[in-house]
């Protein structure tokens, strides 16, 4: 296989079998663009395979989350996603959680589930292991994959079976380490969602089966939103169902009503999960006290499906920067010749500076390739043409606006560089 430079894809290889028609089974937008861009496939309800321009748009939003983790002194581990149900009845959750939890028996009758989140793992992993208040605090995380028995799997990766998501656990040996932990968390989760362009609220929220007393959900502002919320250009946002005033607790002001999908969710559990499994450090006198636990979980694939609710036009999907599946696409409108040429000369010296390019150099007529580029939603695209060429010039269009402008050939890589 010739050698090609890791930031340039062809069109020609690119496994991406985009579609021209919308499945009927696509109810919300992200779902039918995901699908008609070739970036996911159904395998059974509620299950889906990433292919390779939606798996981009994956591990670009788990590098910005892990990025995230890190610079708040997180560290990574990987966790099991079977999971005995001796931890779960340890907990008490294992008769209570309900029929959304996963439950399988193995061939020697021992009951076991795939792990809609992990908090009994984690707190079995450090119960033996951190023993001392000198070792605290401490915070893991992963990044892995979550199953859920959703009764009504639907709206692609917005409500799934199987979906991949962070969480992290902070242990802790009081209130004022888990408050200190929880803010930690919650400057990440706005750095996330801000480098991803997200229009978002955080907002109280019940703990729901996961516990604890104090929590707060991240919600990404879309029509497609499950949730309905309040929110006031103060910062005041609240679930209308626990707030369901029309005027700003904090300033007054009248409220802004909109619905929310939720993409992220804090929690501090306290010693919920400790205390039943038994998991405890010795303090500064040599007594045993249970670990002031906190968790934070965050919805990748659900991110994904999320920011295309919010960023799209009747043309396809419009992806921010950070996590588009390149940042340009290069048309050839010509598929051989000088005009391919000069299109794959240009898309080679913006993939050497750095920059993700697809380059569309097929043997298809203009409109397909125009209307497969802002399917894909890549930021910008350039164009090259005979008439371009002829004078020098290749044509720029952003992708989110649509407007276009034509800027020397010679230049035109560094025009975008700089743009």
């Amino acid at each position: 296989m010739p050698t090609r430079h890791p930031n340039l894809t062809t069109m020609d290889e690119l496994y991406a079998p985009t579609l021209k028609e919308t499945p009927a089974e696509a109810e919300l937008i992200s779902h039918q663009l995901m699908l008609r861009a070739g970036m996911i496939r159904k395998t059974a309800s509620g299950i889906y395979s990433y292919l390779p321009l939606g798996w981009r748009v994956i591990k670009k939003i788990e590098r910005i989350v892990r990025e995230e983790m890190d610079a708040i002194g997180c560290q990574e581990v990987s966790l099991p996603v079977l999971q005995p149900a001796e931890l779960w009845q340890e907990s008490g959750r294992w008769p209570v959680y309900g029929p959304e939890l996963m439950r399988l028996t193995d061939r020697h009758e021992r009951e076991f589930c795939l792990g809609p989140t992990h908090e009994e793992i984690i707190t079995a992993l450090v119960r033996a292991e951190l023993r001392s208040y000198k070792q605290l605090p401490v915070t893991l995380y992963q990044i892995n994959l979550k199953f859920r028995d959703e009764m009504r799997p639907r709206f692609g990766l917005m409500r799934g079976r199987e979906f991949i998501m962070k969480d992290a656990y902070s242990f802790g040996a009081d209130q004022a380490a888990l408050d200190a932990d929880y803010a930690a968390q919650e400057g990440a989760y706005r750095r996330i969602c801000e480098r991803m362009e997200m229009d978002y609220r955080m907002v109280d929220a019940d703990s729901g089966e996961i516990g604890g007393s104090v929590s707060a959900e991240f919600m990404a502002l879309a029509e497609a939103g499950e949730s309905e919320i309040v929110y006031c250009d103060c910062g005041f946002a609240a679930d209308t169902e626990i707030y369901d005033q029309e005027t700003c607790p904090k300033c007054g002001a009248p409220l802004h009503h909109a619905r929310g999908i939720e993409v992220g969710q804090i929690f501090q559990l306290g010693t919920k999960y400790s205390e039943a499994m038994g998991a405890t450090y010795q303090d500064e006198d040599g007594n045993d006290k249970p670990f002031v636990m906190g968790c934070y979980g965050i919805g990748v694939t659900r991110i994904a499906a999320a920011l295309i609710e919010q960023k799209h036009d009747d043309r396809g999907c419009i992806w921010p920067a950070s996590v588009a599946p390149a940042q340009v696409a290069v048309l050839a409108l010509d598929a051989e010749g000088e005009v391919a040429e000069a299109a794959t000369k240009l898309a080679r010296t913006l993939a050497e500076a750095g920059v993700e390019v697809i380059l569309d150099t097929r043997a298809e007529r203009p409109g397909a390739k125009f209307a497969d580029a802002d399917l894909i939603g890549c930021p910008w695209q350039l164009i090259v043409g005979k008439r371009g060429l002829a004078a020098g010039v290749v044509e720029i269009k952003k992708r989110a606006t649509g407007e276009t402008h034509e800027a020397p050939l010679a230049e035109a890589a560094n025009h975008l560089l700089e743009s």
